[in-house]
């Protein structure tokens, strides 16, 4: 297995996440400060508490998807993450290319949209549905498989494309339309 690090975090992404993750804390602090103590209302500590919990709780699911590598290997493809790994078979592996518009005017059906990564399922007009593993949207690389698509945004894109092909001997390397 090769490894390759994910790419840095953009402006945007940094500015994205340090916002949403004081606006969570924000919400989370304003439902403690409001939650009535001592009252005779039953179960009002305990609800508040619990819609208290759920500010954290994102910020930390969110945080515990971010993409840190990519470990390319004959067949497979290891998305790291904080404690884990997602596997992706690449055995129907058609096409790979960088497009640094990859994600242009995409629409997330579910996932993350910018809170410490991009990750999820999206779809736009020129890739169709795509399930994305993406810490900066202008170093992406398109995998294209039979049956899906997935983008990636590893720190050197062109070595993780000359990686593929050592795994994938002939692997097409140019964008639908024949540009590369």
């Amino acid at each position: 297995m090769q490894r390759f690090p994910a790419a840095p975090w953009p402006a945007s992404l940094k500015a994205i996440s340090l916002l949403g993750t004081a606006v969570l804390v924000g919400v989370a602090y304003a439902v403690i400060m409001a939650i009535p103590r001592g009252t005779r209302v039953p179960f009002a500590e305990t609800f508040g508490t619990v819609v208290a919990a759920v500010p954290p709780l994102v910020a930390t699911i969110a945080l515990l998807f971010v993409v840190t590598s990519y470990e390319v290997g004959p067949k497979e493809l290891r998305i790291q993450r904080l404690l884990w790994s997602t596997r992706l078979s690449l055995g129907d592996l058609t096409r790979a290319w960088f497009d640094p518009n990859a994600m242009d005017g995409s629409l997330r059906l579910f996932g993350n949209g910018g809170l410490y990564s991009f990750t999820g399922l999206f779809r736009n007009r020129t890739l169709g549905r795509y399930r994305a593993f993406v810490t900066d949207p202008k170093q992406t690389v398109v995998l294209q498989l039979k049956k899906r698509v997935v983008v990636l945004s590893p720190a050197e894109p062109h070595a993780f494309l000359q990686a593929l092909t050592v795994f994938s001997p002939g692997l097409d390397l140019t964008r639908p339309g024949g540009t590369a």
